[in-house]
């Protein structure tokens, strides 16, 4: 009943696609994923594979270090099955990569941290696995048990990474026990 389940979800959200999504959705049902707004995420996202875009803080809660002044570009550099980077740069700092993986059947956010000569910083590949709640547009991830390791004060931590339904805005949020601490907004309409 359920591999039934999930077979009709992806045929309907596979029917109401342009030929492009429908080609990159083709190509993503490799990722085995056992929830198919997982793969209809990782679907919508691979579309700009290749391309970068600008962003800016939208939200900084108050008492936190604000990144308002700083220039803010994602891009968009890997997409293979299994895995989906998005490198976050902000000014000349291009240590941040931000990991969207297939792991056993779910899916996972991490954090890739790493010094100019490319190896791993001390706080790295921190995230969290996406919970069942999430749709084709949002996900949601949940400190997992590496991270609450790594840093304590994240054990509470929920991140989301959404675009909205017109697919013209990419965000990055950071919550803490559910309160927004951080959110940045990317202009998916125009590539650089």
């Amino acid at each position: 009943m359920r591999k039934f389940f999930l077979f009709t979800i992806s045929a309907i959200l596979f029917a109401s696609c342009s030929p492009r999504e429908r080609q990159l959705q083709e190509e993503f049902t490799l990722f085995s994923l056992e929830d198919a707004n997982h793969q209809a995420f990782l679907a919508n996202m691979a579309q700009y594979c290749g391309q970068s875009f600008a962003g800016r803080q939208v939200y900084l809660a108050e008492g936190r270090q604000s990144w308002a002044d700083r220039s803010m570009i994602i891009h968009f550099s890997l997409c293979e099955e299994g895995q989906i980077n998005v490198q976050f740069h902000m000014d000349e700092d291009h240590s941040r990569t931000w990991m969207f993986l297939q792991e056993e059947g779910r899916l996972r956010f991490r954090h890739d941290h790493r010094h100019p000569d490319g190896t791993p910083e001390d706080i790295t590949l921190y995230g969290g696995y996406a919970h069942s709640m999430g749709t084709t547009f949002e996900q949601n991830f949940p400190a997992d048990e590496y991270t609450c390791e790594q840093i304590p004060t994240s054990c509470n931590a929920t991140w989301t990474v959404s675009m909205t339904d017109d697919l013209t805005i990419f965000s990055y949020q950071l919550k803490n026990y559910g309160e927004l601490l951080f959110q940045a907004d990317f202009d998916l309409v125009n590539p650089l």
